[in-house]
């Protein structure tokens, strides 16, 4: 018969609770939100990037980046599109930034970016990218969220779509 014996080196109490204390305390300065996080707001007529939009939220405190993009699908409500454009209000920028800025205050934001696009679009173009980055992903994900869904509430900006049938559609007017 063969025994063998287990040996766990387990830290004091004492380390263990000092050491989850530390990792609760949200003084280090990358757990903050940068003092001025917005570092792109555009709405184009130009095709957009996500490689430029990703590098504008990068941040060395940051330990989550959360990135959505929205593209121009081939349908929408049970029909065919076959043209899409988007028209914006001349204030859709400065709506932009408020909205951007209220994402900024309610999260720990350590980069924030957001563009839009304008115009016609074909169907698989990318119509809006945004990006957050924060120091925690759950940060990251929930920000990004409200950015997008704030941008598409509160931003002027309107779709206008043509279906196969001939009909058209304004959304968002």
């Amino acid at each position: 018969m063969c025994t063998r014996s287990l040996v766990l080196q387990v830290p004091p109490v004492w380390l263990v609770r000092q050491h989850e204390a530390m990792a609760q305390k949200n003084d280090h300065p990358g757990e903050q939100a940068a003092t001025d996080p917005i570092r792109l707001l555009g709405i184009r007529d130009a095709p957009l990037s996500v490689d430029e939009v990703f590098a504008a939220v990068g941040d060395a405190a940051a330990g989550g980046t959360a990135l959505f993009v929205g593209t121009v699908r081939d349908h929408d409500g049970g029909a065919d599109v076959t043209r899409l454009g988007y028209s914006s209000h001349p204030t859709a920028e400065a709506e932009l930034r408020r909205v951007a800025e209220k994402v900024a205050a309610d999260f720990p934001v350590r980069a924030l970016a957001a563009v839009h696009r304008v115009g016609e679009l074909s169907v698989g173009d990318l119509a809006v990218v945004v990006a957050v980055s924060c120091p925690h992903r759950g940060e990251a994900f929930d920000a990004c969220r409200r950015l997008i869904d704030d941008l598409k509430h509160e931003v002027p900006i309107w779709k206008h779509q043509s279906f196969t049938d001939g009909t058209e559609e304004w959304v968002g007017a």
